[in-house]
This record gives C-alpha cells, structure tokens and sequence, in this order.
C-alpha cells in the first residue's frame, strides 16, 4: 500500500480538529470567507476561540442516516420541516458562530433552526452546547455512543429532556436502533416499515 492509500484511508476513519485561541470575530470572518470552498470543512467559533474540525467519513454516514430517517419521519406524518443541513449561524453579539451537522425548522422557515444535530465521536473541542445557546437554538439533539440525548433552552441554559418537544410523537427508541443498523438503505427501509 503506498502512501497516497494510507493517507486517504487515515483521513476517511479520522476526524481532524485544530483549535487556535485569540481570535477576533474580525479574523474568524476573514477565515471564513476565505476557506468557504474547502469541501467538509467545518468552523466553531465561541468567544475567542476557534475550531477548525474535517468529519470523518463514519461522522458523515452517521449524521446522514439520521438526517434520512427524521425526513422520511416527516414525510410519513405529514409533518412540516425544513432542513438546512450545515449552514452557517453566527451571532456577533454573542461571539458564536458554527455549522451544525444537520438543522431543521418545524413548521415554516425561521432565521435560526428549531433544532440541530451533533453527531460526537472524539471527545474534546468546543462546547457546542455553549455555542448554540448563545445562537438561541431551542432544541439539540448529541449523537454520541451509538445514543441519542436531548437538549432544550430553558430559560438561559439547556436542560436535558427525554425527547423531542419538536418532534413529541417520534419514538425514538425506533430512530436510534435503526440509526445504529450499518447499511443505510436497510436502516430506512426498516424505519418506514415501523412507521407503517
């Protein structure tokens, strides 16, 4: 195997995170702005510090069969989103700004999501949690162990709920095992198949 191989294989299991402190907003739009065209690259920033993360392709399929799974949900029930998948949000006055994995608004379009996804593999980086608080973002959903965990802005933190209040009749019990399922046309074919 030569070295071009390893590398891409590395790059395709790994997720890469640089964090660089000292941050202006200044510089973190002029970073912005310049690395738009960078493919997968994905930027958080919060209040000074900023985090460079490329997902790794397992990040991708993860986030990606939930993504699959809560649209055929909402195709299923008639229920009205709209996704965003990873725009850009940024608050000045709050010195936040990220790309969430996936992001919807229930019901109409809204200037900021309903709720967003995070799909965590690796521990460390930012606070997303922080990061979305300042954005005013009602509800997140953290991927993480193969589990789905719940988080809603009550008043000015998040608490941590059982479902979602978006979403109160997805089973989510449903949504993670065949989230977990490795083959994602087998595990949407099993979600429509519950669904019905």
């Amino acid at each position: 195997m030569n070295l071009e191989v390893i590398e891409k294989t590395v790059s395709q299991v790994v997720e890469q995170r640089i964090t660089l402190y000292g941050v202006t907003w200044e510089q973190y739009e002029i970073v912005r702005t310049n690395l738009d065209d960078c493919a997968g690259l994905r930027m958080t920033y919060l209040e000074g510090t900023l985090e460079f993360f490329m997902p790794s392709q397992e990040h991708e399929l993860i986030k990606k069969v939930i993504a699959r799974l809560i649209e055929l949900y909402s195709l299923e029930t008639n229920t009205r989103i709209y996704g965003y998948g990873s725009t850009t949000y940024r608050k000045q006055a709050k010195e936040r700004a990220l790309e969430p994995d996936e992001c919807y608004c229930v019901g109409s379009v809204k200037e900021f999501p309903d709720f967003a996804i995070e799909v965590n593999l690796t521990s460390g980086g930012i606070d997303k949690l922080e990061v979305y608080r300042g954005l005013g973002v009602p509800e997140v959903w953290i991927w993480e162990k193969s589990r789905l965990s719940f988080y809603y802005l009550h008043g000015d933190n998040y608490e941590r709920i059982e479902g979602s209040r978006f979403l109160p009749n997805l089973d989510i019990d449903l949504l993670v095992r065949c989230a977990n399922i490795p083959d994602q046309h087998d595990a949407v074919v099993e979600f429509r198949n519950a669904l019905r």
